[in-house]
């Protein structure tokens, strides 16, 4: 399997309002767990490791495992407890 890559407009098209990849935080490939990871910063400047396996890019083609990786960052980050969110800790 080829290692997906993603070009700046891609992600930032999947990325929510306000996120930004993490200042020179270049993609990394993981050959032990197969999987393409980087950081991107939330609204509140949180950082965010996003993973896009090879297994999710072979099943649902490399934009859609892209954003599917999107997704389940998004979600994790709305169950915490983040000062930005007014949540009581």
């Amino acid at each position: 399997m080829q290692r997906p890559t993603y070009t700046l407009n891609e992600i930032q098209s999947y990325m929510p309002t306000g996120w930004e990849l993490a200042g020179d935080a270049e993609p990394v490939w993981d050959e032990k767990k197969d999987r393409l990871t980087f950081t991107v910063l939330d609204s509140v400047d949180f950082d965010w490791p996003v993973h896009v396996s090879a297994a999710d890019v072979e099943k649902h083609g490399r934009l859609k495992a892209f954003e599917l990786a999107i997704d389940d960052v998004f979600r994790q980050r709305l169950g915490r407890h983040t000062r930005g969110l007014g949540l009581a800790g």
